[in-house]
């Protein structure tokens, strides 16, 4: 059997983070909640859902998972993949199924929940978004000759592999750091197009100016840093 866990970064998400549990498949063995500064119920609609909920009290979105993994180092059995999701419900968090497929399957390393067009509800993902994952993923085609279409938070890695591109991101650049990493460790890799709804509340980083554009920053941090490493 393959041990699946799953971490859900969360920040103030009380109205949707049961939902995003409760429709977890069965499969998975563990969905480990993380508690960013929550202030509402976060925490307790997270632990009555079924979840393992860890508080980490530094802001940022690498932070809540770097707080996931440094959990999971410590259990005595490691798991085989780890799957990372939102907690806003604006993923459709049944599709893991299919994320974690050309890993068991085909043996690929890294998967990413790519935000299709044809399946994103309208003004699920803002201008902004789409623009800044549009550049990034074209400048890692460019300088990478990669073939990522989407920087897409829904994504599921071989846990020996996660280990290997030792992550450290505190903040917003966390996805695309994993993407990079991926592309530069030479790990396989694949997308599968999943759908994408508006998100239950407002975003804490595309729904505001700041968020937005310190977002964009990190993101092109990173391209560049990697671009000039050997």
């Amino acid at each position: 059997m393959t041990n699946i866990k799953v971490i859900i970064p969360a920040y103030n998400e009380a109205d949707s983070i049961a939902l995003v549990i409760n429709d977890i498949p069965n499969s998975v063995d563990e969905i480990i909640v993380v508690s960013n500064n929550s202030t509402d119920k976060t925490e307790i609609n997270a632990k009555n859902a079924g979840a393992t909920v860890l508080s980490e009290p530094k802001s940022g979105y690498g932070n809540a998972c770097l707080k996931g993994l440094d959990y999971i180092s410590q259990l005595k059995t490691k798991p085989d993949i780890v799957v990372f999701l939102d907690g806003d419900y604006s993923d459709y968090p049944e599709y893991l199924t299919k994320i974690i497929t050309p890993i068991i399957e085909n043996n690929i390393d890294f998967v990413v929940g790519a935000r299709a067009e044809i399946l994103r509800e309208k003004g699920a993902m803002t201008s902004p978004q789409i623009f800044g994952n549009w550049l990034a993923t074209n400048l890692m085609k460019l300088i990478f000759k990669s073939s990522f279409t989407d920087l897409g938070p829904f994504r599921a890695i071989k846990y020996s592999k996660l280990l290997e591109l030792n992550m450290e991101d505190k903040t917003y650049g966390w996805t695309v750091e994993m993407q990079l990493k991926v592309l530069k460790h030479k790990m396989t890799y694949t997308e599968v197009l999943v759908p994408y709804r508006n998100r239950i509340g407002v975003s804490k980083v595309s729904g505001t100016i700041k968020g937005a554009i310190f977002a964009g920053v990190k993101i092109l941090t990173w391209i560049f840093k990697y671009s000039f490493k050997k």
